[in-house]
């Protein structure tokens, strides 16, 4: 795709560079001047400052950290001078695509006695980035900084304090700044910082054209890239993605991957398993009370299935989280059967010794057992629980209650005990319950993005 903001380039780049894209030949257009010679971009901060402490704010006339934003403001916003509005956004990633990176291969490092590698000192990408800015802003451009910085305090600390530095290098281009700093809805390629960009937009009554609009960064899936989440976080909000080589120097597009789980690899199966079976036993035997024993990871849709299938019936709901542990579990399973009605286990139910309380309970009350496994990867669960917890639409998330991240640890603990049921553990049937999406246009569109907090 061509560059959206420039016709023509002043810039060629020798065989050389693009090999190594490690040096620029530059060239003028027609009555322009001599451009003035650069022996390097580098930004040098001789003061040492605290995260909060007063010589941060003071240490840029124009730039200023805002309140943070999300449920416990894990996003960093702040605005250098005025930043308009626009249709039109040009975003970009920082380390990596506007700054050298201070960590990871090839990171710019800071030189002499005292400098840190963060908040002492910076490097432009290449010296023509600040060029860039001004031309995309004197285009009418939003321009909006998206990154992510998960650091220790200490680090977040230094890196804060170089951002007015930068924005004094840009004392006259308005931009955005947000900074994700925690594994959470905001870190790319979670489109949290998208949805905050366009609310912000929103109240200024500004819609943002996708179409106009784009995003450059570094993480491309290319051969020797960190990681692939910038790439991801671009088709995630559906904006055009450019790398800082194709963007800033013309460099042609080069082949990439998109390791990690997306839904696009889930394959076509039926609700259920058989197919022919009614999920409630017939009228018939409804004087015989029944125990239903969900099996599955995490995040499979079974408390959904309870809900769509089983509450109506009059089953009781039977749930760890809500009882908080196996024992009050079994005896509520327990009452009910006692009392004639019939109840869902609704627990992931890993192994066999934990189905077996479950299954002696049953069948000392003369009820009947099933169970119903409901198929997944862990990764199709991890992917479920992201989208629960950060990206469903706002109108459905005010519909259900909140639901908070379930630890990784608990996908990764169920794998390691996961035995398999079977009809011979004193199940009357086993049947299998796969993942089908239900839901909206708005509501599959936020599913089927890329969804992770990290990895590449």
């Amino acid at each position: 795709m061509a560059d959206p903001t420039s016709s023509s380039r002043k810039r060629t780049v020798d065989e050389a560079e693009v090999a190594t894209a490690s040096s620029i030949k530059v060239t003028r257009t027609a009555g322009e001047s001599p451009p003035k010679k650069i022996t390097k971009a580098v930004y040098s901060i001789f003061t040492k400052t605290t995260e909060n402490s007063p010589s941060e704010s003071a240490s840029s006339k124009n730039f200023n950290w805002q309140q943070s934003l999300g449920p416990t403001r894990t996003c960093l916003y702040g605005t250098n001078l005025a930043p308009q509005s626009s249709t039109k956004v040009a975003a970009f990633d920082l380390d990596g695509a506007l700054i050298r990176s201070s960590f990871g291969k090839g990171a710019f490092k800071a030189k002499g006695k005292g400098a840190s590698t963060s908040g002492q000192l910076f490097e432009w990408w290449r010296p023509g980035v600040p060029g860039k800015l001004r031309q995309v802003n004197a285009q009418g451009f939003a321009i909006v900084i998206i990154t992510n910085q998960y650091l220790k305090p200490a680090l977040l600390a230094d890196w804060k304090t170089k951002i007015p530095h930068i924005a004094d290098a840009l004392s006259d281009v308005p931009f955005r700044l947000f900074a994700a700093t925690a594994k959470d809805g905001y870190r790319k390629p979670m489109p949290g910082m998208w949805y905050e960009l366009e609310r912000m937009l929103a109240e200024d009554g500004v819609q943002i054209d996708k179409s106009t609009s784009f995003y450059v960064g570094d993480a491309a899936g290319r051969a020797g890239d960190h990681a692939s989440s910038d790439r991801k976080w671009a088709l995630n909000v559906g904006i055009p993605f450019f790398t800082p080589e194709e963007y800033f120097l013309g460099l042609k597009p080069v082949p990439y991957k998109l390791p990690g789980f997306h839904v696009s690899s889930l394959p076509a199966l039926p609700p259920l398993a058989p197919t022919s079976k009614p999920i409630l036993p017939p009228p018939s035997s409804s004087a015989r009370p029944e125990v239903v024993l969900f099996v599955g990871y995490p995040s499979l849709g079974k408390s959904t299935f309870y809900r769509r299938h089983f509450q109506d019936a009059g089953y009781v709901h039977v749930n760890q989280d809500t009882l908080s542990s196996r024992q009050k579990c079994m005896k509520a399973v327990e009452e009910a059967l006692q009392d004639g009605r019939s109840c869902v286990v609704d627990n992931t139910n890993r192994d066999r010794a934990t189905r077996k309380h479950y299954v002696d309970v049953a069948k000392r009350c003369g009820a009947r057992v099933r169970c119903f496994l409901f198929s997944g990867s862990m990764e199709l669960a991890w992917h479920n629980n992201l989208y629960r917890a950060f990206n469903l639409p706002p109108e459905q998330a005010e519909k259900e209650p909140k639901r908070d991240l379930v630890p990784y640890l608990a996908y990764t603990s169920f794998r390691g005990a996961y035995e398999e049921p079977v009809v011979e553990e004193g199940f009357d049937e086993v049947r299998s319950v796969n993942w089908v999406f239900e839901g909206g246009e708005e509501e599959r569109r936020r599913w089927g993005m890329w969804l992770q907090i990290e990895g590449k």
